[in-house]
């Protein structure tokens, strides 16, 4: 699987303001129309959750994204996993998904058992592949040293976070299918050198080596950002966020037929978790 085919819509955008350039939420006709342009570019799977505001709510009510797989997540106080399960279902207008993901680690590390309600929803079927959505090697390791059975991982990586590199070959090799988001570091890459909030001003000596990087190679941030999470053989699916039918067809048009690593270590770890960027 090459190109548009990797590129996984992300849907949060379409229930809540996300990102750092985020432009507000598309209505109900500019959802309708990336998912035509989606569809009939061979992307063929979303990913949503029921923590997303309405976006499962959208993607039910939205024909055009009928003919898509989707990917969504049990979340922290979701009750039990078979009550949110079916209503994320019933949101989505949906009888079975694609995935399910255990949307925060710690529900897991408080309570192990839980694992077992998503077996179960595999097994019966509901669902195709159940996982975990992922933020450090530390929870990665957890799981593994449990010998939890999962066959779906969503984690970050981009040119800057290359944390989960190690673990990519083994877990692809032993039939799990990867799924890496935060290519744009939630936008951070477009974000004008000059207007970067204090909290992320450590990061400008990093932009600016990609930016210096994309010249020498005569590529756009975007088309160095995208590549690198594409042509990575071990990764199955790149999530990528839109606004609208421009930015997404800007992004199937970046990909390329190579990548390019920078090679910029960030030394400010903690910045790459957009979660510490407030």
């Amino acid at each position: 699987m090459t190109g548009a085919e990797k590129l996984v819509l992300g849907t949060v955008q379409f229930g809540c303001r996300y990102g750092i350039n985020s432009a507000g939420r598309p209505d109900a006709k500019a959802v309708n129309d990336i998912a035509v342009a989606a569809f009939s570019s061979g992307v063929s799977l979303l990913d949503t959750s029921s923590a997303y505001g309405e976006s499962e709510d959208v993607l039910g009510s939205c024909e055009a994204c009928r003919p898509f797989g989707i990917v969504s997540k049990y979340p922290k106080g979701g009750g039990g996993v078979a009550e949110a399960f079916e209503t994320s279902l019933r949101r989505l207008g949906r009888t079975s998904l694609y995935g399910y993901l255990l949307h925060h680690f710690d529900v897991w590390k408080e309570n192990p058992g839980i694992w077992d309600d998503f077996l179960c929803l595999r097994d019966t079927g509901r669902v195709s592949k159940i996982g975990f959505s992922l933020y450090s090697p530390e929870e990665l390791d957890m799981i593994l040293e449990k010998g939890v059975e999962f066959d779906l991982l969503q984690i970050p990586r981009n040119v800057f976070d290359r944390k989960f590199d190690t673990y990519l070959k083994e877990l692809c090799e032993s039939g799990v299918e990867i799924h890496v988001r935060s290519t744009f570091l939630q936008g951070l890459f477009f974000k004008d050198r000059d207007s970067l909030p204090e909290r992320l001003k450590p990061m400008r000596k990093y932009l600016e080596a990609l930016d210096r990087c994309a010249a020498d190679n005569n590529m756009g941030i975007h088309e160095i950002a995208l590549n690198f999470n594409v042509h990575n053989p071990y990764v199955g699916g790149v999530l990528v966020g839109v606004d609208n039918v421009a930015q997404l067809r800007s992004n199937i048009i970046a990909i390329g037929d190579r990548a390019v690593d920078p090679g910029i270590d960030v030394a400010e770890t903690a910045l790459l978790n957009p979660v510490n960027w407030n």
